[in-house]
This record gives C-alpha cells, structure tokens and sequence, in this order.
C-alpha cells in the first residue's frame, strides 16, 4: 500500500495523520545532493593549502580526490536497493549522518591519512543517500510536478559543481588558507544537522510505517526480505575494478578492467538466475527494457565522461599556469553556475512535450561554450584579456549543462516503475560517477601530458579539445535518443503502485 499524491502540495501518508508537503520534503532531498557535488569540486581550489598544511604527498593528495568518487561510485546501487525496500526516508537520514560526520572529520584532520579516512566517510553517506532521492521523486511527485522535481535535481547537480569553488576561494581568501580549508568542509556540519532536525519532520517514513504495522499485526515475519548480497558484492567489486585503475593510474592496475568485466558478467548471470528462481534480484535487469532509461543513461554517462573536468581543468590552469588566485579561480563559476540554474528550470517546465529535442539541442551552446573558452584563453596568455573573461563563454556551457541534466533525468526515469525507483536513480548515477572518474584520469592526463611538452597554454588546449570531442559523442547520442523515442515523453499521468509495493 503507498501514498497518493492529493491534488496541490500536500500529501497525506499510509497509516499516520501526517501531512506531507512537497516542497519542504525536497527541500530536505536536495540537501544530500547539493553537499554530495559540492564535496566533488569544491577540493579543487583546496588542493594546494591542503597540500601545504598536511604536508601531503602527490599520492595523499591523489586519494583525497579518488578516494570519494570511489566510495561514492560502489554504494549507490546496493544502497539504491536496500531504501526501495526497507524505506527510503530512514536510509536517507542514515546516509545524511554519515556524510555530516564525515564533513566534520575532514575540517579537523591533522594528517593526510584521517582526512582521506574521512573522505572515505563522505563518500559513504553521500551514496547512501543519494540514491534515495531519485527513489522519493518518482514516487511522491507525478507528471508536470515530477519534471520540476528532476528540474530542481538538475539545477542543484550543475550548481553545485560549478559554485563550490568559489565558496571555497572566498573562505580560503577571507580565513587564511589553513583555516579556509577548513571551513571547506565544515560547512557541512551545520547543514547537515539542520536537514537532519528537517527530515524527521519533513519525510514521510512511510514504508517504515508500513513495515511497523505489519509487525505489530504479525504479518511481516511471513516476508522474506531479500537484499540480494551476492548481487550487492558482484556489482560493487565491477565498480571498484572499473574505476580504480583511473584512479591509481598505474599500468599494473588496468588489469583490474579484466577483472572488472568478469565480474560484471557474472553479475549479470547471477541476477537473471536468481530472478528465474524466484528471488528479488538487486538491479531487475528488465529495467533496461525501457529504452528511455537506457538512452538517458548512456547520453548523461558520456556527458559526464567530458562535462565534469571542465572546472578540474579550469583551477589547475588558471591558478598553476597563469598563477591567478583561488578566489579568482573560484569566481570564474559563478555566471556558469547562475546560466545553469536558469536553464534547468526553464528546461523542466517543457520536459514533457519536448525533453529530447530540448537535449539534443543544448549541447549546442555546450560545445560553444567549450570553443570559446578555448579561444579566450589564447587572448589570455597573451596578455590582451584578464582571466576572468574565461567567466563569459563558460555561460554558454552552464546554459547547455544545466538544460541538459535537467530534461535527461526526467526523461531517463520517466518510465521506471516506482518500486525501481531508487535503484534506477543508482544506476544512472553509477553511470555518471565511472564516466567522472575515468574522464578526469583521461582529461587531467591529456592537460599534464601537453603542459609537459610545451607549457600549459598547450596543455589546457589538449584537454579542453578532448572534453569537446567527448561532448560531440554525448550529442550524437542525444540526436539518436531523439529519431528513436520522439521529442518528450508520454509520462503525463501518474500511475499508483500496486498495493504491496511497499512490502518487501
């Protein structure tokens, strides 16, 4: 038995008085996912005072990067799984925990081997968590509602990616570096604690409720709950193999993509012959049947593959190379974070009649945005423009990045059932961390490679050319997703769930 959305903003849930508005349960959801990216790209700027202050090593400091894409990357789908069926309000707030404490770790370190401990623990929370954002949109909001609602996720993901590292330039600039490193990762704390308090109040824990009620009736030990560990462990050991090597950068280590297909594929038998025998497999591979989520998860894989190292690449030049500050390097994402937010909710008011047409097109002034910055650094380097007019092209790329994001995650989950509903969110997201990874090992060795040769003018002209040429794959894949499926998405009705949905 599930809830059913009430007509407007409110929501009652299964077997309480309570009622539930929309806005303030998102506003709780958006929390994880904002500090989750942030955690991603604000560490760029506080490399170097990090660096300084720990006295850390080249490998330490490669970790404090790795490290969290890794962790983050190997729980997404089991916790994707374990919230559809346990109750993803609970794992939410778990998760939630974890990375707060995680944050606050990271802001008291004293040596590199706690703080990339604690990284660690971000990492954990944030996979946690993160899945069961997803989970709590396709089932709470519906048609028009749930493409604002994917709006919204796309504008926290592009902002937040691009504004992180002017917040950390300006705490770096204001406190001093020791203490503006610091700060970085302590803003977390308070953050997380408030939408803590928030969540109790603001989710509905209503699976919990259910499952409370069946064990008060006596009913539930007649379910067996099955979380599929084997599948859980096949899954996660082919992340951890498949983004390692990017990671460790070591010819040694790509053998481990050997091991990582292996397991992959026994992945795959083990969750079809688990699903024949009668079990709950962890990822029910009927939900690549629905062409919808494969296609968005293959276009935002890609996009991320290239899409991702722009401001990775943008802080090492500008700050190594052209020896500009972190809060300069920092400011540079402001007008690309702005252009992104407006563009994800412009995009999500017109998902519905045109989300793919919407895509396809957005990568034009992506690719624009990529060639212009591009240009305006050839200016730079010679002297004739200051390196904030880096700032203007990179509004075109915000533009397309965030109506991109936006129309693709509504799309990509239009489909999906809502008892898959956090495992495919997990799914998509595993996509989008592995193309992170492996992009910014590709990216950042193309930029250090040529800046070896012939200084880094020629350097961030490789890896930029590159994160183009990769957006140019994501496009084609975006005009295919579109002769193939049509301009928007027929998911315009919200379609209730069974009434043992909720029961495991």
């Amino acid at each position: 038995m599930t809830t059913q959305p009430d007509s407007g903003s409110l929501i009652h849930v299964y077997g309480s008085d309570r009622v539930i508005h929309r806005g303030l349960m998102q506003l709780v959801l958006m929390s994880i996912l904002a500090m989750a990216m942030m955690a991603i790209s604000a560490i760029n700027v506080a490399l170097p005072s990090i660096e300084s202050s720990l006295g850390a090593s080249n490998s330490q400091v490669q970790w404090m990067l790795a490290g969290y894409a890794l962790v983050y990357g190997m729980v997404l789908v089991p916790a994707g799984r374990v919230g559809d069926v346990l109750g993803r309000s609970s794992v939410f707030m778990v998760g939630l925990a974890v990375f707060a404490l995680g944050s606050l770790g990271c802001a008291v370190a004293q040596d590199p081997i706690w703080l990339n401990a604690m990284r660690i623990a971000q990492g954990v929370g944030a996979g946690i968590a993160s899945p069961q954002v997803n989970g709590a949109i396709v089932q709470y909001f519906n048609g028009l509602a749930r493409a604002k609602a994917f709006a919204m996720f796309g504008l926290v993901v592009s902002v937040s990616v691009a504004v992180a590292p002017s917040i950390t330039g300006v705490l770096i600039n204001w406190l001093g570096a020791e203490t503006g490193w610091r700060a970085s990762f302590f803003w977390n704390v308070p953050i997380g604690v408030t939408a803590l308090v928030a969540g109790i109040r603001w989710l509905p824990f209503e699976t919990e409720r259910h499952r409370r009620a069946q064990r008060a009736t006596g009913t539930l030990a007649s379910h067996r709950i099955d979380l599929d560990p084997l599948g859980m462990v096949l899954l996660t050991g082919s992340v951890l193999c498949t983004m390692m090597p990017f990671m460790i950068k070591t010819l040694a280590s790509f053998g481990l993509l050997l091991v990582a297909g292996v397991l992959g594929f026994t992945w795959v038998r083990w969750e079809r012959a688990h699903k024949a025998r009668g079990g709950e497999p962890m990822v029910d591979l009927s939900l690549f049947a629905h062409r919808s989520f494969t296609n968005g998860v293959l276009v935002s894989g890609v996009q991320f593959l290239g899409a991702t190292s722009i401001f990775t690449v943008l802080a090492l030049y500008v700050q190594s190379g052209l020896g500009v500050s972190a809060i300069v390097s920092g400011l540079l994402g402001l007008p690309n974070a702005a252009a992104s937010a407006w563009a994800s909710l412009w995009a999500g008011h017109r998902v519905l009649n045109n989300g793919r047409r919407i895509v396809a097109w957005a990568f034009v002034p992506h690719l624009a945005g990529i060639a212009g910055t591009m240009m305006i650094a050839h200016f730079v380097e010679s002297g004739d423009l200051d390196a904030l007019w880096l700032a203007v092209p990179l509004v075109l790329s915000g533009i397309g990045v965030g109506a991109i994001n936006s129309a693709n995650q509504t799309l990509a989950l239009s489909d999906i059932p809502v008892e898959m509903g956090g495992t495919s969110g997990a799914v998509k997201q595993v996509a989008e961390r592995m193309g992170t990874a492996v992009g910014n090992a590709m990216i950042s060795g193309t930029l250090f490679a040529g800046t070896a040769a012939a200084g880094w003018a020629l350097g961030f002209q490789l890896a930029f050319g590159l994160i183009g040429v990769v957006l140019l794959v994501a496009a084609v894949l975006a005009v295919l997703d579109l002769r193939m499926l049509g301009p928007g998405t027929a998911t315009n009705t919200w379609v209730p769930a069974r009434s043992n949905d909720l029961e495991p």
